[in-house]
């Protein structure tokens, strides 16, 4: 094989459409575009979702849910998945070494969702009502600093 006798695969290239060449070509004169109208004109199409000047579908349709710009940014944690960690005082930056949040995670909250076995001390982190008395009824506490 040498570079000078590679082609394409029969077939996989096509020609290009050739318009305005005569009558008999089949696409002269209007070149496949039909008489006349807007689909006819050099730069003449309506905008996506145009419909002909009826309201569109989809503003006829009304407006529907919220995305949080903030949810990439918070995380939660339940209290059961505390027990994994071996570290007594829990913080953000533990919590990301123990990947049970991301990089990204800025806030975290703790909830009550299963039981502590051991008590642990939180720090910097938001603990729900629920939480706290579970932390605090295992010998743990609760820091805001």
């Amino acid at each position: 094989m040498y570079l000078n006798t590679l082609k394409p695969a029969a077939g996989s290239k096509k020609d290009r459409k050739r318009v305005g060449r005569g009558i008999g070509s089949t696409l002269g004169k209007t070149c496949g575009r039909g008489h006349k109208g807007q689909k006819a004109r050099a730069g003449g199409y309506h905008k996506v979702a145009f419909e002909g000047g009826q309201m569109p579908l989809h503003r006829r349709l009304p407006k529907v849910g919220f995305r949080s710009q903030n949810k990439r940014y918070v995380d939660e944690i339940r209290l059961f998945e505390l027990n994994r960690l071996a570290d007594d005082v829990i913080d953000l930056e533990t919590l990301r070494r123990a990947n049970l949040v991301s990089g990204q995670t800025k806030q975290v909250k703790i909830i009550a969702s299963g039981q502590l076995k051991r008590p642990v001390v939180i720090r910097g982190l938001i603990v729900s009502k629920g939480a706290r008395l579970a932390i605090e009824a295992t010998g743990g506490r609760v820091e805001n600093s």
